[in-house]
């Protein structure tokens, strides 16, 4: 079955922020402290997926703080082994397949023999992290080929030539994809099929750096997938929207449903994962999930519409009531008609009048454990908002610290916080 999955952040969900710190305060002793908070939220997203049957997630670089540098000298991979097994029994068996892909600074077919060393100490990391979850080579870490510096020829050859002097750890999991400037699709298939290493697929990136204009984005994946061998796992590719107001290879904020089912029938059925890569992360992961899974059910819309209710209704009470309407009928599943209406209402922009009658409205659900302080400082950023003193953003985050600390479950996962 399909999986579809989101990248290396859970929005909206409590205590799974990642933490890191500058150089210059890399103790020991603040390293130790870092990593063991990111594996707690590690293991928290872990079971957000779970809970929310998302069976498709990459883990951030980020995990282990300065995780390829000489900075740590920590062996973090030892010390926490513990919560690193106990991370790896819950990936196993919900079935989860997840991946890390590291950042523009890792350069494998750099001219500069520094900046490879420094590509290959940051593979080595990446490829400890999964060896430490103990994930099999079906988890995948992704990599861009790198730059051009010139001469496309001369550069390829360097890839090939520095690939040969990674680990073999490393070279069990290392994928390749296109990217939105320098290396083609048909680029990357001839690196992979020179070095028999799997090939990813970046539809986004094919769309502003394409190899051949005539054919689909079908037509590439299935040449991709010859590149896939039974201990690659299944197919994966990358999938993405065009942010509408940014420079050509900017993710959208959020998935638009049509523009993605249009995708998924164009698929016809093909057996692969995908990656979404989006800024609204897991949200539309469940959108997505939602409208091509079953059984289908209409509960699954009202757990959505809690999520989505306060942030629909500042923007667009209209749209609000529509979706009220259609939730009303329980004998039909209105997926796509529900995304729809929704996306509909975050084309329009706040009223000042909405955006404090909703801000009340949940401020309802403190009024009888909240302290006079804060009710106090509650109204005054009301007022400063209403004078054009203060944001509706600041008056959001007021709620979500409010939120936190009266541990109002039903209120953690509104979107009315998420400002995308």
């Amino acid at each position: 079955m399909m999986r579809i999955g989101y990248a290396c952040l859970t929005v909206g969900v409590l205590n799974t922020e990642l933490k890191t710190c500058l150089l210059k305060n890399a103790s020991e002793e603040k390293l130790t402290e870092l990593i063991k908070h990111n594996l707690n939220a590690l293991e928290k997203m872990i079971d957000y997926n779970i809970e929310n049957q998302i069976e498709l997630f990459r883990i951030s670089s980020s995990l282990i703080p300065f995780g390829s540098s000489p900075v740590n000298r920590i062996v973090w991979w030892e010390v926490f082994e513990k919560q690193f097994k106990k991370i790896s029994k819950k990936i196993a068996k919900s079935g989860m397949r997840v991946s890390m892909h590291p950042g523009q600074y890792t350069v494998l077919n750099s001219a500069d023999e520094n900046i490879v060393a420094n590509a290959i100490a940051d593979l080595d990391y990446h490829a400890c992290v999964m060896d430490s979850l103990g994930l099999g080579p079906e988890n995948k870490i992704i990599l861009h080929v790198g730059g051009i510096y010139n001469d496309k020829k001369q550069a390829i050859k360097r890839f090939l030539r520095n690939y040969q002097r990674l680990s073999e750890t490393v070279r069990k999991r290392l994928v390749i994809e296109n990217d939105d400037k320098s290396y083609t699709i048909s680029d990357v298939l001839i690196i992979g099929k020179a070095l028999d290493i799997p090939v990813v697929f970046d539809n986004l990136h094919h769309q502003v750096n394409p190899c051949d204009e005539k054919q689909s984005d079908t037509y590439w994946i299935d040449i991709c997938k010859t590149t896939w061998k039974s201990q690659d796992g299944k197919q994966k590719i990358h999938y993405s929207q065009q942010h509408p107001d940014k420079k050509p290879g900017s993710h959208s904020k959020t998935i638009g449903i049509n523009e993605f089912m249009a995708f998924h029938q164009e698929l016809d059925g093909r057996d692969l994962d995908i990656m979404l890569e989006v800024k609204d992360k897991n949200l539309s992961a469940i959108k997505c999930i939602n409208c091509i899974t079953a059984p289908k059910e209409i509960n699954r819309l009202e757990h959505e519409w809690s999520k989505y209710k306060y942030a629909v209704l500042e923007r667009s009470p209209l749209d609000y009531l529509e979706i009220r309407k259609l939730l009303n009928n329980k004998d039909s599943y209105p997926c796509m008609e529900f995304y729809n209406l929704i996306e509909s209402s975050f084309q329009k922009e706040a009223t000042m009048g909405n955006s404090i009658n909703v801000a009340q409205h949940i401020w309802g659900y403190f009024r009888t454990i909240a302290l006079p302080s804060e009710k106090k400082y509650f109204l005054k950023l009301l007022d400063q908002y209403e004078k054009g003193e203060a944001s509706i953003k600041k008056v959001k985050k007021n709620l979500w610290k409010m939120t936190v600390k009266y541990e109002l479950t039903y209120l953690l996962d509104s979107y009315y916080y998420v400002i995308i």
